[in-house]
């Protein structure tokens, strides 16, 4: 059955790939969630210690579960007994070999733009992990800049606020209240313009709709 969405997103996944690997991406397109899966497994080697944020992608995919299969030594934020511990496994990662995580957005000429609450996430993403893997459904990708921007503060973060049950305005109203709640998940906001060094920041765009 023709699908025009699928067909939009496999004319557009390779264009936007292209734009991410002028900015000095390594990226990939792939159609499926089972492809994306394992190109993921082909840019991690067996021996990289590897660790991730809160991504939804990243569950959905199933790529976790794949990683301790084969052996991967991890570090799993999720096993700690106490919040403290739980610090110290988020600090841990900030150095593992490969850190996976997605985007909140991307904008059609190759930039990420990422929110997030404690910093942790991002934090990787700008520094410290030898690699970082980002997969990202299409439906992650916006026309400018801007668009990009309004797409996490309008949709991406008042879902996530729901997803968490924080006590901020966009949970309650499912609209951005632009709030500096000391419980905002908008506490940073990272712009990625291009990869530096370059190839150190891995991209797979998926032609699926996945994530928030």
């Amino acid at each position: 059955m023709f699908d025009p969405i699928q067909t939009r997103y496999d004319k557009a996944g390779p264009k936007v790939a292209e734009a991410l690997k002028r900015r000095h991406f390594d990226a990939y397109y792939v159609s499926t969630p089972e492809e994306a899966a394992q190109k993921v497994l082909e840019l991690i080697p067996e021996d990289h210690v590897v660790s991730w944020g809160g991504s939804v992608t990243v569950e959905q995919l199933g790529i976790k579960a794949l990683l301790q299969q084969r052996g991967n030594p991890v570090i799993v934020r999720d096993t700690a007994k106490d919040p403290a511990e739980k610090t110290e496994l988020m600090r841990q990662a900030l150095l593992c070999d490969t850190f996976l995580m997605s985007a909140n957005a991307i904008s059609e000429d190759g930039q990420l733009f990422n929110i997030d609450g404690n910093g942790n996430r991002v934090a990787a993403l700008c520094y410290g992990p030898k690699s970082v893997i980002v997969v990202a459904g299409m439906n992650k990708v916006a026309g400018t800049l801007a668009d990009a921007v309004a797409r996490v503060r309008h949709c991406a973060a008042p879902a996530n606020g729901q997803r968490f049950d924080i006590p901020t305005p966009c949970v309650a109203t499912g609209l951005c209240g632009d709030c500096i709640s000391a419980q905002s998940i908008c506490a940073q906001m990272v712009t990625t313009r291009i990869s530096r060094p370059a190839g150190r920041i891995k991209v797979i765009l998926v032609g699926k709709n996945l994530g928030i």
